[in-house]
């Protein structure tokens, strides 16, 4: 984990909202819509109504294409540290049901493929668990499924969250490639009601049991003492599936049947992905010089109406997101000077600090406004998130680029890095301000 984080988010990548290149989903074969659940808007409604083989074809180029070598390079040149590297559940293929989820095959090749161009670039990256099975919030394209149904917050899906958890730990373990990964987000942005999340203090301290029991299992240094159950492993593994079932079967006591259950899918998984020639690895390889892996969770106070503290799943490292943007209302009033006096005033990294949730970034915010930005202000505003959020851990902008074409008009202006560092509103340098004072006519005492 770098020392501060200057990072970007490689959105509509391998979770695509459609919103960010509306002339390349069409081109693909999608539609446009006001309603994103009226039309072919998302990754599940393409699949439901062109099928598995068209939707795989057009996924593949899209994926080839959106995020290349190139994009590595931009990003390496502009002093990009880490990337946040938004992931559907669909991604372990065996965890889909064919029969009423429609999402793209192949996903885990093109994740491989980017990660090993990240870690050649330097790049260090965060998985994050972005679209959950069964959808976790209602009516978004980021879920994969705009839908009102939403179904993750079920024992069902937890557990097929978890399974992905734990292949996704082992990945990163195992893998070459995924070498660059330091965290693994456990969900984007669940529902703000915390009544309306029944089980999800449960499943955040799964997700930790879930990644530190793989560890352990692969003889990842410190992870038993991180564990904190004492366990005894007998034998070195052999490789990372019998290793794992050894942990269940030696102390099946021990774990929540949920993380059981989990772990056992997941050993039968990753050898079905170490096998297959797109995606292979060396299930045997040793992670004893390897170290354990972050947890990150997005903090207690996204939500409210006594929400569960991630603070009370820690075991091992552990951060927390906070994701802010002011362009949705509720934040400020639409002008210039309240966005200024709120921003300059944030008491996030503070609150979260007073109730166990550091270290904390920002793993979502951008330029967008409520009004008529001037390119003066969109300097002002950059520079005063900057600041505020660097009293954390660090930022992670949204998006690292948007669609250039007459359809997109001026979304890119407030929406990609790429642009918003051409067109002079960021630094070059991401650790660079134009104006360090920038705050200082809005800070109240």
């Amino acid at each position: 984990m770098p020392d501060k984080i200057h990072g970007v988010n490689l959105g509509s990548w391998l979770v695509l909202e459609s919103w960010m290149l509306p002339q390349g989903w069409l081109d693909m074969g999608g539609e446009s819509c006001d309603v994103c659940s009226d039309c072919i808007a998302t990754e599940w409604a393409f699949g439901k109504a062109k099928g598995q083989a068209a939707q795989n074809a057009a996924f593949k180029a899209h994926w080839d294409s959106w995020f290349s070598q190139s994009d590595v390079d931009t990003l390496k040149g502009l002093g990009i540290n880490t990337v946040r590297i938004p992931l559907g559940f669909w991604i372990v293929e065996q965890l889909v049901d064919r029969q009423t989820e429609f999402y793209p095959q192949g996903g885990m090749a093109a994740l491989i493929r980017g990660l090993r161009q990240l870690k050649e670039a330097g790049i260090v990256a965060i998985l994050d668990h972005h679209a959950l099975p069964g959808v976790q919030s209602a009516n978004q394209m980021f879920t994969g499924n705009c839908t009102s149904d939403v179904q993750f917050y079920t024992e069902g899906n937890y557990r097929r969250a978890l399974t992905w958890a734990a292949v996704m730990t082992a990945l990163s373990h195992l893998h070459p490639d995924f070498g660059s990964v330091f965290a693994i987000e456990a969900i984007n942005e669940p529902i703000m009601d915390a009544t309306q999340t029944p089980g999800y203090g449960d499943y955040q301290k799964n997700f930790v049991a879930v990644m530190r029991a793989v560890e352990t299992a692969l003889g990842v240094q410190d992870a038993d003492l991180h564990f904190g159950f004492g366990l005894q492993i007998t034998n070195l593994f052999s490789n990372a599936t019998q290793a794992i079932m050894d942990l269940c079967s030696e102390n099946d006591s021990l774990f929540h049947s949920d993380v059981l259950i989990a772990l056992q899918d997941a050993a039968i998984i990753l050898a079905q992905i170490a096998f297959d020639s797109s995606t292979g690895f060396d299930i045997g390889t040793s992670c004893q010089e390897q170290t354990p892996l972050v947890a990150n969770f997005m903090d207690v106070n996204w939500q409210y109406n006594d929400p569960p503290n991630p603070a009370d799943a820690a075991n091992g490292p552990q951060a927390y997101d906070n994701h802010l943007y002011y362009s949705f209302g509720g934040v400020a009033d639409a002008n210039p000077e309240a966005y200024m006096e709120s921003i300059c005033n944030l008491t996030r990294v503070q609150d979260d600090a007073a109730v166990g949730d550091s270290p904390l970034w920002f793993g979502e915010w951008g330029l967008p406004t409520q009004f008529n930005a001037t390119d003066e202000f969109l300097r002002d505003w950059a520079d005063a998130q900057k600041l505020a959020y660097s009293k954390g851990a660090g930022w992670i902008f949204w998006n690292f680029k948007i669609e250039q074409s007459t359809l997109a008009g001026n979304l890119s202006r407030q929406w990609s890095y790429v642009e918003g560092v051409d067109l002079g509103y960021l630094t070059k340098d991401p650790s660079a301000y134009f104006n360090t004072s920038v705050c200082d006519p809005y800070i109240k005492n």
